[in-house]
């Protein structure tokens, strides 16, 4: 199984495999039963990190149907305190028009200082979530 690769900015982030097993492994049985809070940050955090890979980064997260007071929690609870900063300094976001081409020069400049922190924040992303597993899972 290819362990999946994500690339924010400058940042590459691998998760190692066992995160990946875990994920399968949990969103399987969530359709059995109810994830602890532990197990949903997992899949919290891994899912947010997709989506802010494949979409606009913090505008797309911003502007997505998850519960983001959730996810910011999640990300809290793994220990990972610079991006819960980071999607907090970009709240704003979430008022914001559907198309981030319509931001404003500043907002723009804003927003590409935030993404910049975010690429440094989610570095030790992958040791982090593996802490947590091994600190709340094992």
């Amino acid at each position: 199984m290819s362990v999946p690769v994500m690339a924010f900015g400058n940042t590459s982030i691998e998760w190692d495999e066992d995160v990946d097993l875990l994920v399968e492994r949990l969103e399987e049985e969530s359709e059995e039963r109810d994830l602890t809070r532990e197990e949903r940050a997992i899949i919290d955090v891994v899912e947010t990190v997709q989506l802010l890979q494949e979409g606009d980064g913090l505008h797309d997260f911003w502007q997505s149907s998850v519960t983001h007071s959730r996810i910011v929690n999640s990300f809290d609870l793994v220990g990972a305190s610079g991006v819960v900063d980071v999607l907090n300094a970009s709240q704003w976001c979430q008022t914001r028009p559907e198309d981030r081409a319509q931001y404003s020069e500043t907002e723009s400049d804003y927003l590409s200082e935030i993404e910049s922190d975010l690429n440094e924040a989610l570095g030790d992303i992958n040791e982090l979530i593996c802490e947590f597993i091994e600190d709340e899972l094992e």
